[in-house]
């Protein structure tokens, strides 16, 4: 591969871990939607540092962020910019929104009303938004990084899942482990502290370009016919299971290969495998399938149903 997509994420890794402690999956995942073209959508209780992993993310890449705090009375005009009269040129002037930016941070997305939710979905689609008929191209490293409470209820609102499909992944962000947990009092003992980036000690040390660079090299990596042929029977058997009243799509096959060749990539190999494919299969499909009433009263989860799909499916050799 022209690019080295492996040292890439490598550095990226590194500059993360000075602020985030351990959460090495989480962090794995989310890179690999970067560097796959994907957007994802991060779930966790409040204080499992959702926000500074996002945060640290955009420090450590050299591009433009912005974070939108999303609230019951957030407009979608809010979001993608309005079409304001200029009293000079007497035409009206485009003013764009928080969207134009490299990497953007939905933060609590759920709290926003279904008109809102619906303004994201030509932008993450498309990157492009139409604002008074008129369409504007959003920048081509355009990322919606969005985090959700997943036990709040009051004042949220269920995304549809037309949107819940455009997120390449949903990553589930759990409580650290205990010597993690304490490495972070250690670390705020040592002086850092969240709320100021000036501790953080994060450096620029992936361009945008580095990263579009990227994405056009996974174009290099290999996936066999029996390797499509395993994505393609393991989305299909969500739609036949009777744990799921709802299975994957199309799209999610697609985000499923994506995100297995990029895994490959990070991995430093130039070829997809099965296990690129398994280690994958959760983040992209649990937020894309719907469990049965039946395996919800038996406390049974989306993970769970991956889990049994990839069980039944027959590995290639």
């Amino acid at each position: 591969m022209a690019v080295d997509i492996a040292n890439l994420a490598a550095r990226l890794r590194g500059e993360i871990s000075k602020v985030v402690v351990g959460q090495e999956r989480v962090v794995h995942d989310l890179l690999v939607a970067l560097l796959a073209g994907g957007h994802v959508l991060l779930e966790g209780v409040p204080g499992t540092a959702k926000t500074l992993l996002v945060s640290a993310l955009s420090l450590a890449l050299d591009a433009g962020f912005r974070r939108v705090q999303f609230t019951p009375d957030l407009m979608p005009s809010d979001l993608v910019g309005v079409s304001m009269w200029n009293q000079q040129t007497r035409a009206f002037e485009f003013r764009a929104g928080p969207l134009f930016a490299d990497l953007v941070l939905a933060d609590e997305i759920n709290r926003a009303p279904a008109k809102t939710q619906a303004a994201l979905l030509e932008a993450m689609s498309e990157r492009r938004v139409t604002v008074d008929g008129t369409g504007h191209e959003l920048p081509c490293l355009f990322t919606v990084i969005a985090t959700q409470n997943p036990i709040e209820y009051e004042g949220t609102y269920p995304l549809p899942e037309a949107e819940l499909d455009r997120f390449m992944m949903k990553v589930v962000v759990p409580y650290p482990a205990r010597d993690d947990e304490q490495s972070i009092l250690a670390r705020y003992a040592d002086g850092f502290d969240a709320e100021r980036s000036s501790t953080f000690g994060v450096e620029h040390v992936v361009s945008v370009q580095d990263v579009i660079a990227a994405r056009e090299g996974l174009a290099a990596v290999i996936a066999e016919p029996s390797v499509l042929g395993y994505i393609t029977d393991v989305v299909r058997a969500t739609r036949d299971t009777p744990t799921l009243v709802l299975g994957a799509s199309p799209r999610a096959g697609v985000s499923l290969f994506q995100c297995a060749r990029a895994t490959a990539a990070v991995d430093g190999r130039d070829f997809v495998t099965p296990d690129d494919v398994k280690a994958m299969a959760a983040a992209v499909l649990r937020h894309r399938v719907v469990v049965s009433p039946e395996l919800e009263v038996e406390g049974g989860t989306t993970d769970d149903a991956v889990r049994a799909v990839l069980e039944r499916v027959e590995v290639p050799c």
